[in-house]
């Protein structure tokens, strides 16, 4: 039995290897914001939310199964928090009752589970009225098909039926083996046999009284220890302890499975939770939030209208400024205009929205559709080597062989690449030549390709041979130089008013520059 509320047929695994490029697009798209925002201060919910966005779907019906157990989530919040505690307590609660120097011992063992058993199947029956409770609230798939795996699995009958075998292990009435002979005279298969728990019949004492009186052989054959004989008692514990290995290990393996149910059913309901928690604080600010359509990559559409950066407007609680996207079937968008006019946020609100929606979450806009992207991949400028080892540009050329090798034929149509003014630690040709050199061999390959540029050689080429493959977005500016945030289809201009900010920053005549909103 498995919960499946992340996938249709498996479980979500947060053990296996991140994909290449993971933490690179970890840093770039600044997610410690986001993950931090969906963990609400609970470390376990902020490793699962680290883990299933490094890890977007590729498949729009599998993001659309996520989506809908999501809108269930959003109707049913308190729902999904009883859920996800009583996940959390019923692995927690077998722990406390654990003697870890004893864990070896069969006798332990077979008790240890018993006490166990006992505590899970608590939880079982408060996990069945959930669903009777409450699952007829539920419409989407991976609910539905949840609580009617509990109701049928889980019914009184055949939990009754597992007390019954759990009271048996107490061992209250002793312990019965049963052997054949092997070779050479040692004992070989044994089962550990059924008996009476609890008081005995009202009549075992008179026949157990009989016996001793009548010392009839045919009664039965035993066998009693001589008084203070150690060694003969410690081969008879050791027999009676191999007795248990096997029944020890079945119900290890059964405790073991019914733990992963939870730790599944846990690790699932904080993703949604953490998905309840960022909502709720967009929410707070204002923010729009859309639940995205996702579209097969020949479709190659990408489209949607207020995008914000989330990250930005949880660090900065405010309220976004919004910009349009329209580049369904672009091979190539180039993002060029005033500094700190907004471009990089705009290239990470695409970035996030894209990889919220393959993540099966609500997109950071009022509308958004995309093709679902083989791979998101960002390559954004990064601080000197600290180490003097390479140059800055030696160090960006490094990461794009690196980015390309690794995915190899991953890389292929319909991937997304976010570029950062990339390419400019060199003069304006040089830098020109390598980015017009590496975006036309990923365009032509299928890659649609986002860039951030100040390299104007490279911009202005492209737009001046321009047809319907690219668009060209220009951050705006106000003849005051005051910035607006907005990102407006416009050509390349041959300078990026660097001199604005040399007045804001040392002040002239005029005074700083007022700026309406955040800026990046």
């Amino acid at each position: 039995m498995r919960p499946r509320l992340m996938h249709r047929a498996r479980d979500v695994a947060l053990d296996d290897p991140l994909p290449p490029h993971a933490e690179a697009l970890f840093q770039d798209l600044e997610l410690r914001t986001l993950v931090a925002a969906m963990a609400d201060g609970d470390a376990f919910k902020a490793e699962v939310a680290r883990r299933v966005l490094l890890e977007p779907l590729d498949d729009p019906a599998a993001i659309g199964y996520r989506q809908a157990v999501l809108r269930d989530c959003q109707a049913n919040p308190e729902v999904v928090r009883e859920l996800y505690a009583l996940a959390g307590a019923s692995i927690e609660r077998p722990k406390r009752s654990s003697w870890t120097f004893l864990r070896d011992h069969p006798g332990y063992g077979v008790r240890h589970s018993r006490e166990v058993l006992r505590i899970l199947v608590e939880s079982f029956r408060a996990l069945r009225r959930i669903a009777e409770k409450h699952g007829q609230r539920f419409a989407s798939e991976g609910f539905t098909t949840l609580f009617a795996l509990i109701r049928e699995e889980l019914a009184e009958a055949r939990l009754s039926e597992i007390e019954s075998h759990v009271a048996e292990l107490s061992l209250k009435g002793g312990v019965l083996v049963s052997a054949r002979l092997g070779p050479g005279n040692k004992a070989a298969d044994r089962v550990l046999r059924s008996r009476a728990v609890g008081e005995p019949h009202p009549l075992k004492w008179l026949r157990r009284w009989l016996r001793r009186r009548l010392r009839r052989a045919d009664l039965e054959f035993t066998f009693e220890l001589p008084p203070r004989d150690e060694k003969l008692a410690r081969e008879l514990a050791d027999e009676r302890d191999r007795g248990l290995e096997r029944v020890a290990d079945v119900l290890a393996q059964a405790i073991e499975n019914i733990l992963a149910f939870f730790g599944a059913l846990r690790a699932e309901t904080a993703f949604y939770l953490g998905a309840l928690n960022l909502a709720a604080r967009l929410d707070e600010l204002g923010a729009p939030r859309c639940m995205p359509e996702p579209l097969a990559p020949a479709e190659r559409r990408r489209s949607g209208r207020d995008l914000f950066d989330p990250c930005l407007a949880l660090n900065g609680a405010l309220r976004p400024v919004g910009n349009e996207l329209a580049a369904d079937r672009r091979e190539l968008v180039v993002i060029t205009g005033a500094n700190q006019g907004g471009k990089t946020t705009f290239l990470r609100s695409v970035g996030l929205a894209q990889l919220l929606m393959q993540c099966g979450l609500f997109a950071p806009a009022s509308s958004f559709h995309a093709s679902v992207a083989p791979r998101i991949v960002t390559h954004f400028k990064r601080e000197e080597d600290p180490s003097m080892r390479r140059g800055k540009l030696d160090e960006e050329l490094a990461r794009m062989r690196s980015l390309v090798t690794e995915f190899g034929p991953g890389l292929r149509a319909g991937s997304l690449l976010l570029l950062n003014e990339s390419f400019a630690a060199t003069n304006e040709r040089e830098g020109s030549e390598i980015a017009r050199q590496i975006v036309q061999a990923l365009t032509e390959a299928g890659v649609q390709v986002f860039f951030v540029t100040h390299l104007n050689d490279f911009a202005r080429s492209y737009f001046e041979q321009a047809d319907d493959a690219a668009l060209f977005l220009r951050a705006q500016r106000r003849p005051d130089g005051t910035r607006t945030f907005e990102l407006l289809p416009g050509a390349p201009e041959a300078t990026s008013h660097g001199e604005d900010l040399y007045h804001e920053i040392f002040g002239d005549e005029r005074g700083p520059s007022e700026v309406d909103g955040p800026r990046r």
